[in-house]
């Protein structure tokens, strides 16, 4: 099992309320992160004004979205993010799906909606 898996599964237990604001999401990550054993850094810095949620110790970057972000807004945060030598593969949490790609920047995109998570159909 790759350390992206380990992580996507890790995640995939998550169970935030709907109504949850961000910070309540990345409270919830953080400690779905620390019961499982995989160590993070939070609002990771990766550059000049470059900032990730989470950045684990292997270097899956974890951002999360409350909401449905635009598409082509998120893709940009997260192309800046991907040309970062820290980070070797992305994974997005949000509400609600965004269109993304498989792979930005040459790493893997990894998208995980909260709806799908809850069992819900939107």
């Amino acid at each position: 099992m790759t350390e992206l898996d380990r992580v996507l599964q890790t995640l995939a237990t998550l169970r935030a309320p709907q109504a949850a604001q961000e910070a309540e999401l990345q409270l919830a990550v953080a400690m779905c992160l620390e019961d499982f054993g995989i160590p993070y850094r939070r609002e990771a810095m990766l550059g000049r004004g470059c900032r990730i949620d989470f950045l684990t110790d292997s270097g899956i970057g974890i951002e999360i979205k409350k909401g449905r972000p635009s598409s082509r807004s998120l893709r940009g945060q997260l192309e800046r993010y991907a040309a970062s030598g820290q980070v070797a593969a992305l994974v997005v949490l949000t509400q609600k799906s965004a269109l993304l790609p498989a792979k930005i920047g040459g790493k893997a995109c990894v998208q995980i909606s909260l709806n799908q998570l809850w069992g819900v159909a939107l």
